[in-house]
């Protein structure tokens, strides 16, 4: 079977959804506050389906299970990534995710590091990406007083800016962002402070003081450096590599041919229109398409005008 798997994804309503989703990438979103898009999900919470090919119709994650030939026989029991897409009408919670060891304790899936491609960002637009107590106590203090001026660092962003936010880091998407997520496949959230609003039915969403100020890395976060190489029709933007995942950024103006170099690739199509070859057949590729090159794909190319962001895990 050597054909890329297009999917079909899922999506979430979410009190600071909004109408982006639909209105920049034509998606056919369940409400009018729709906050993401499960692009490639093997996650319980909201499974990718495939579309086309042999395997239409199968979840990602039994896919993963059932035919691990398509995937290098990973060493991972689950499929270890997630991509989605958010449209942050309002803020997000600042919250803070686990790492591995603590969330397999507490909550019996993986951490969740995550990084942020940011598709789009209103005038004036900005996030929340670390905090300035110097030692737990401090963290704590603040946190129970609080005193978020103080506490919360906040930065603009503009489209084309890249986030690495790793397990620990006190963070929140601001107003007006649409971002591209890569992360583990996991969905474990604690809030830290959720702007006292209430959900759809009139209440508070339930906060996670503890659990929080266990997992908070103290410290400002290091955001990495992106290292972009041209290749004649290719640019190729290396995001961040980490022990989860590397994340690329591919700009085509052409054509561009590729070998596999890891056991499986995801891809969203961010922008732009053009093709994808594989074993002599074509794909017709087009803005907020998202898909799997499997093990068996060994090579393929790319043409067109296209931006992609790519994704692969660290290691089998």
């Amino acid at each position: 079977m050597t054909e890329p798997l297009f999917l079909k994804a899922s999506m979430h309503d979410k009190i600071w959804g909004g109408t982006r989703l639909r209105d920049v990438y034509g998606y056919d979103i369940p409400t009018e506050t729709t906050g993401e898009y499960w692009a490639i999900s093997g996650h319980p919470h909201g499974v990718s389906v495939v579309e086309n090919g042999l395997y239409a119709g199968q979840g990602l994650d039994k896919l993963y299970q059932e035919q691990p030939q398509l995937f290098g026989h990973p060493s991972s029991p689950v499929f270890p990534l997630l991509t989605k897409i958010l449209d942050a009408n309002d803020w997000l919670s600042v919250q803070v995710h686990p790492d591995d060891t603590y969330a397999q304790e507490h909550e019996g899936e993986l951490g969740k590091t995550e990084c942020w491609y940011i598709l789009a960002a209103d005038e004036g637009a900005e996030i929340i990406y670390g905090h300035t107590a110097k030692s737990r106590e401090e963290l704590a203090q603040m946190i129970r007083a609080g005193d978020w001026d103080k506490l919360l660092t906040h930065i603009p962003v503009k489209a084309g800016d890249f986030y690495y936010v790793p397990s620990g880091t006190m963070h929140a998407i601001g107003k007006g962002i649409m971002v591209l997520e890569t992360q583990q496949s996991s969905d474990t959230t604690y809030r830290v402070y959720d702007f006292d609003r209430p959900d759809a039915s009139g209440k508070l969403r339930p906060l996670h003081i503890q659990q929080s100020i266990d997992v908070m890395t103290i410290g400002q976060p290091q955001n990495s450096h992106p290292d972009e190489q041209l290749i004649d029709d290719l640019a190729t933007t290396l995001l961040v590599a980490n022990e989860f995942f590397s994340v690329y950024k591919w700009e085509i103006d052409g054509q561009a041919s590729f070998e596999q170099v890891a056991p499986y690739y995801l891809v969203s199509v961010i922008e732009g229109q053009g093709s994808l070859v594989v074993a002599g057949q074509s794909y017709p590729l087009k803005k907020g398409q998202h898909f799997i090159l499997p093990n068996p794909v060994k090579e393929w190319t790319l043409s067109g005008q296209l931006e992609l962001i790519v994704s692969h895990i660290a290691e089998n």
